[in-house]
């Protein structure tokens, strides 16, 4: 029996358990989408291409499953490379195809021909340009393995239209064949023996946890080692909700814009345990000031990260989970008071962060706080990019892994509100809520026509500045006293208008009195909702560390 290369694809993806994709069709790529039609696969059309990266994006983040995005040759293709790349950055598994203009026009610069394989080289764990159909079936299996294996990634393939056409066999394959990949589950042996003894001797050791314990399920494995060994806990931005935000050993969240404990907690340790992390400087800030006293433990599945920004005194390449299930067989309980004490006193310093803010203006916090008292622990809770997205992180009862989704690697403005469409596909019955900058919304608004299209009750909250808030911080910092905001948003539409053209319910809250109604009311619709909340320019988020200084040295308002 023959098929073509198109009908091979999608039978390839269904084999993989595979029942939607987010895609936008065109020339090149409309056999393959010619062949969803007739497959029990659902095609959801995004208005644009990255929104389709960044909602495969957020299906894969609540699905655990490899979130699938489709798109033409050309721009087609190329609108898919930030998606890609803030996959790749915050390892999340997508594969993406891409079709391709005829095999014997390719390197002609026909039209709507670009070399995406050599453009997402970087941003992608592997790429194909499958020149045969009958390589197709195996192309797929290798793609889905390599996307969610090891430090899961986006992998990308590119088909060409004739290939797609190209009649072929049917042959699937169920043997991988590849020699070069072969991840390393298991950590050394000897390494995590001197990895248990430097932690059993320390005074001050610390926990530094990141997106690699909500990737590889090991938040219960995470609060066994914490108990265990009376250490205290920081969550970066992609780990948040890894460990629970109300235990006495959690700090909060380190950085730029992170908890006072959390970075004075990194500034004073003396043996830090980092697991999943990437040391990025959005955490270190000046890396030759970072954690000056510590040895440093990094347990990692990627070798490429160990000692890629700081250098580990003792490197552990293994899945996290793995190799904190073979710590806790060596490790024994720590039951020290002097030790429990300063992590209260050091908790204390956060004391800025959890006082209740008395004030008639409407504030982000307070609209982030009540959220939290309001929606069900399972809510699952996209930003955007900005200082929305730091107040979310800040202030927002982080209950259970996997329900904050927000671009972290990359900073993506425009991620929050595709993600919160794969969200709520892979989790219909459980509530979505984005939260927004007017800035950031504004960079895939067209989604809220595919929100609307899909059915989706999805809630937005518009944190609205008329401004871009988190660079106007940085600008009124670094220059002061001096007008240069040339990034105040002139000219915003009325949102709530606008929210009402596209067919969605829309408050406009601007009373602090007001709080509680419109977001009960909001959040019990079964509708898409926006709610534009009117705020104040210069609602600036802190502490906040500059560029290049200590984590210790922090400003306050």
């Amino acid at each position: 029996m023959t098929s073509t290369g198109a009908e091979v694809l999608i039978r390839a993806l269904e084999q993989q358990g595979v029942e939607l994709v987010f895609g936008y069709p065109g020339g090149t790529i409309l056999p393959v989408f010619h062949s969803i039609s007739k497959s029990n696969i659902k095609n959801v059309l995004t208005r644009n291409e990255q929104a389709a990266a960044h909602a495969a994006n957020g299906y894969a983040r609540v699905s655990h499953k490899v979130g699938v995005c489709i798109a033409t040759s050309g721009p087609g293709a190329t609108n898919l490379v930030t998606g890609l790349a803030n996959s790749f950055l915050d390892s999340i598994p997508v594969v993406a195809i891409t079709g391709q203009v005829k095999s014997s026009l390719v390197g002609t610069d026909a039209f709507q021909e670009v070399d995406i394989t050599g453009i997402t080289q970087p941003i992608t764990k592997h790429n194909y340009l499958v020149t045969d159909a009958n390589d197709i079936a195996r192309v797929v299996n290798e793609a889905f393995f390599i996307a969610s294996s090891g430090r899961p990634g986006p992998v990308l393939i590119d088909l060409p239209k004739d290939v797609a056409m190209f009649a072929c066999s049917e042959k699937f394959f169920d043997q991988l064949d590849l020699p070069g990949y072969k991840p390393n589950y298991k950590g050394h042996a000897i390494q995590v023996k001197h990895a248990c003894e430097a932690l059993q001797k320390a005074k001050h050791p610390l926990i530094y946890a990141g997106g690699g314990i909500i990737l590889a399920g090991a938040y219960q494995q995470l609060q066994t080692l914490a108990e265990r060994i009376s250490a205290p806990v920081v969550t970066t931005l992609m780990g948040l909700g890894a460990f629970p935000y109300e235990h006495s050993l959690f700090l909060g969240m380190p950085g730029v814009h992170g908890f006072p404990a959390a970075n004075y907690g990194l500034c004073s340790a003396d043996v830090i345990l980092a697991l999943g992390v990437r040391f990025d400087e959005r955490v270190t800030s000046a890396v030759e000031n970072f954690a000056p006293k510590a040895k440093i433990i990094h347990i990692d599945i990627d070798p490429a990260e160990i000692s890629k920004n700081v250098s580990s005194h003792i490197p552990i390449v293994g899945d996290v989970k793995t190799v904190i299930e073979d710590m806790l067989k060596r490790l024994t309980p720590v039951n020290n008071q002097q030790r429990l004490n300063e992590i209260a006193e050091l908790k204390s310093k956060n004391e800025y962060l959890q006082q209740r803010i008395q004030s008639d203006k409407l504030n982000p916090r307070q609209i982030v706080e009540k959220m939290s008292e309001i929606l069900p622990a399972d809510t699952l809770i996209t930003t955007e990019v900005g200082l929305h997205q730091m107040t979310v992180a800040q202030y927002y009862r982080h209950c259970y892994p996997g329900c904050f989704l927000t671009s972290g690697g990359l900073g993506t403005m425009g991620y929050g509100l595709p993600a919160a469409i794969g969200a709520q596909m892979a989790a219909p019955k459980r509530k979505v809520v984005c939260v927004a900058g007017d800035g950031s919304l504004q960079m895939n608004l067209p989604e809220m026509a595919t929100i609307k299209a899909q059915k989706l009750p999805i809630k937005v909250v518009l944190i609205n500045n008329s401004c871009l808030g988190m660079v106007r911080q940085l600008e009124d910092v670094s220059y002061p006293g001096e007008d240069l905001f040339a990034i105040d948003l002139e000219g915003n539409p009325d949102f709530c208008r606008l929210a009402e053209a596209y067919g969605w319910q829309s408050y406009r809250l601007e009373k602090t009195e007001d709080i509680d109604k419109v977001l009960i009311e909001a959040f019990a619709s079964d509708q898409p909702v926006l709610i534009d909340c009117i705020i104040d320019k210069r609602d600036y988020v802190y502490p906040m560390v500059l560029a290049d200084d200590p984590l210790d040295k922090m400003l306050m308002p």
